[in-house]
């Protein structure tokens, strides 16, 4: 589906859409795939605390998070790709083969709590590690974002990953869509973003939330 003149998405394998592109057809592939923690719900230890999100949101019992993504998805991903981003990195080096010194760490500010302070991204780039604050709650500084997603990240994330890491002109690949938090920051900052979500649901509640944010883009 194309939403807008620089944003198409489309509900399939990222296999299937990978394997339609030729190498190095995007500059910046910008990932968030399954790092094979259960973290849809069904890990013991975080049954209850997945089955409502602090907003009160009822997440769906599914097991997009059983397994890690392959060795040929890694693949695809770097052949078609010049540079990536892959949130959870630390799970998948074994995978990816290619040490880096630009990791980014996503400081969540969680204090004492019981949750991981952060998460980490393997990136590309020859860069120094760079830190990116923002907390999830309701109390924060920064306004909340509805979630609809278990692993939803803010869109704040994303438009600060591309401040940071991309080049205007670039085109932009992510091959789990999710909540579809990278395809607004792309859409405010004008890059040209290809995606794929593969849960009919979830890639339907991502497009409703595109459209909405672009609606109301268009009313200013």
């Amino acid at each position: 589906m194309k939403l807008t003149d620089k944003i198409k998405i489309t509900n399939e394998d990222n296999m299937e859409l990978m394997a339609r592109y030729p190498d190095d057809y995007f500059e910046l592939a910008i990932v968030d795939p399954p790092y094979g923690i259960k973290e849809h719900g069904q890990r013991p230890n975080r049954t209850d605390r997945w089955a409502s999100a602090p907003d009160g949101v009822k997440y769906k019992r599914v097991k997009w998070d059983n397994e890690p993504p392959t060795q040929e998805y890694f693949d695809e991903l770097k052949r078609i790709s010049k540079n990536q981003i892959v949130w959870g990195g630390n799970y998948f080096m074994y995978k990816i083969k290619e040490p880096s010194m630009g990791w980014v760490f996503w400081d969540k500010k969680n204090g004492s709590t019981d949750f991981s302070d952060g998460e980490l991204a393997y990136t590309s780039f020859n860069k120094g590690l760079r830190k990116f604050e923002w907390l999830w709650s309701g109390f924060q500084k920064q306004k909340p974002e509805k979630r609809i997603h278990p692993t939803q990240k803010p869109v704040a994330l994303y438009k600060w990953l591309l401040h940071n890491y991309a080049n205007e002109g670039d085109k932009i690949l992510d091959t789990h869509l999710g909540s579809g938090s990278i395809a607004i920051a792309c859409h405010d900052y004008k890059y040209e973003l290809t995606a794929c979500e593969l849960d009919k649901d979830y890639y339907n509640d991502a497009i409703k939330r595109i459209k909405n944010h672009v609606a109301q883009q268009k009313l200013f």
